[in-house]
């Protein structure tokens, strides 16, 4: 049986032992990092309509296409002559005429997927709409710089595929301080008494228990590196707002990890939508607002860049259930203070030169976004890490 079939079959591994191989090292070894860049990773879960988040009020095709939908030009907060965010984004809009925000628009991929699971896994993995991989782009990135105690960090109790690599896995930590109840518990202890056995070390009982010692040393790790920082700040009492939470303790508190991902579902709205995205991107503002007024107060700010994004976008046409039907491109956003495009990098996807099924046609592959970062921002080698030469973009 293969180590990862293994794993995934074993009921002892959850989230707190889906740990990269080279955490234990910590207790040993912290080789510095030149420039200890950040990478927050957000994603906007279910497929976000971007036509009504960055909306194009000028638009006589949008107020066509959505007659119950379409939100007024009244109500939206003005970018430029053409576009505006959803009232909602009021931080974002703070964030915009601050310079610390770049929009891009029509960002997709060629032959796209409309399915939640299988998009997601495309943005994941940053594969091709029909190449299947087993890894996703930031465990490359992990694999290809495991010497240099490069880490990455999930909230979640799951690991997904972004954080998975061939070698190393990133950690999945919804509450560092369980996960250190956890793996310090008694029977936790008395388990890994046995993982010297010698008959152990020669099959996948023998990587368990392994992984085992190495997500008690990193719990142990990050436990003593936050377990004297003291945040005043008052976070959002909303699951995403606990999210950031968590990665602005482990950011300010000076633990030595360079991405992080958090999500916020519910964006897969066939019904009612008006309402129900409101709410979302309340949810999402609030919490980003904080997030970073929270990194500013601490000086971490600087060396953070976030990126946002969802798995697609929403079909231009509204539905009979008042809602929006899965598309295609979609907007993702950069934040940070050292951006280098700030502001609107591209006008919106032309309304009415649309593909066969009626979606808006991308203008940006995904893949360019990353291979940017990579190379701008974390100075690493993106055609390794992408397996791929993509087109580089100007942006941090």
């Amino acid at each position: 049986m293969k180590r990862r079939d293994f794993l995934k079959r074993t009921s002892l591994v959850s989230g707190a032992l889906l740990v990269p191989q080279f955490l234990s090292a910590y207790n040993t070894l912290k080789t510095s990092i030149a420039t200890h860049k950040r990478l927050v990773i957000i994603q906007l879960s279910g497929g976000n309509d971007g036509l009504n988040t960055v909306v194009p009020f000028r638009n006589d095709i949008y107020y066509r296409e959505r007659s119950g939908l379409a939100i007024s030009s009244k109500e939206v907060l003005p970018l430029n002559d053409e576009l505006g965010f959803h009232t909602s984004l009021k931080s974002h809009k703070d964030l915009f005429d601050s310079g610390y925000l770049t929009i891009l628009n029509g960002v997709g991929y060629p032959n796209p997927n409309r399915s939640h699971f299988r998009a997601t896994d495309i943005w994941h993995s940053a594969s091709d709409a029909k190449e299947y991989m087993q890894t996703g782009w930031v465990g490359r990135y992990m694999d290809l710089h495991n010497k240099k105690n490069t880490i990455g960090i999930e909230i979640d109790d799951s690991l997904s595929m972004l954080m998975k690599g061939e070698k190393i896995d990133g950690l999945a930590v919804s509450n560092e301080q369980i996960l250190y109840r956890t793996t310090n518990d008694p029977y936790f202890k008395e388990l890994l008494k046995h993982h010297t056995d010698t008959h152990l070390s020669e099959h996948n009982l023998g990587y368990l228990y392994k992984t085992m010692i190495e997500a008690r040393s990193s719990a142990n790790y990050i436990h003593e590196t936050t377990r004297l920082y003291n945040s005043s700040t008052s976070y959002p009492n909303t699951i995403f707002g606990k999210q950031l939470k968590s990665i602005a303790k482990f950011i300010n508190s000076g633990l030595d990890t360079e991405i992080y991902y958090a999500s916020l579902g519910g964006f897969d709205t066939h019904a009612n939508q008006a309402a129900k995205q409101k709410r979302l991107l309340q949810v999402y503002d609030d919490g980003i607002d904080v997030f970073v007024k929270d990194l500013k107060q601490q000086g971490t700010f600087k060396d953070t860049l976030i990126m946002v994004f969802s798995e697609f976008g929403r079909r231009v046409q509204q539905n009979a259930a008042n809602g929006t039907d899965h598309g295609t491109a979609n907007q993702v956003y950069l934040i940070g203070e050292k951006l280098k495009t700030q502001g609107l990098y591209n006008s919106i996807p032309s309304l009415q030169d649309l593909d066969s099924r009626g979606d808006m046609r991308y203008q940006i592959d995904f893949r360019s976004i990353y291979a940017s970062i990579l190379n701008q921002w974390l100075q690493a080698d993106d055609q390794s890490v992408l397996q791929g030469d993509f087109k580089k973009l100007l942006l941090v």
